[in-house]
């Protein structure tokens, strides 16, 4: 092989290199339901097995009532070290009645959803914080069991 041919093999492995590095992470959280797996939930007639069969086990049931699931989902697309952009965000909602039938199945508006900043307070602990070196030195000077 000579100089130039490993040059040019070189520059096309270093361009194949930086564009397979701009490929996106693409991550799908939860639940995202088919429309079409949807259609098939009816309204009266579908039972909790059915909709389980068809959707799979909900994200959440209702916390107050358990004859409500949710199933919630989004997909995001990240390119290297930059903040996630969402691409597809669904909610809905499945209501059942005592027997286990579905009475309403529901869409939930995506544009609705807020961001929840979380609280930067800090609980307050008894005992003291231990700092890094005493962390590291704590041990020292402290027999140890013989291993068997």
């Amino acid at each position: 092989m000579n100089l130039i041919t490993m040059r040019k093999s070189l520059v096309l492995l270093s361009c194949l290199t930086l564009l397979a590095a701009c490929e996106p992470t693409i991550a799908t959280r939860g639940n995202l339901v088919d429309a079409d797996k949807l259609a098939e939930v009816k309204i009266d007639t579908s039972t909790r097995e059915d909709v389980v069969n068809q959707l799979g086990s909900p994200t959440q049931v209702g916390t107050f009532d358990e004859n409500v699931w949710y199933y919630f989902g989004r997909r995001t697309e990240q390119y290297a070290f930059f903040n996630p952009e969402v691409m597809d965000q669904k909610a809905v909602e499945i209501r059942f009645d005592d027997q286990g039938v579905v009475t309403a199945v529901n869409k939930l508006d995506s544009a609705a959803a807020h961001e929840v900043d979380p609280v930067t307070r800090r609980t307050p602990t008894y005992g003291h914080d231990v700092t890094f070196l005493e962390q590291l030195m704590g041990n020292m000077g402290r027999p140890t069991a013989p291993r068997k």
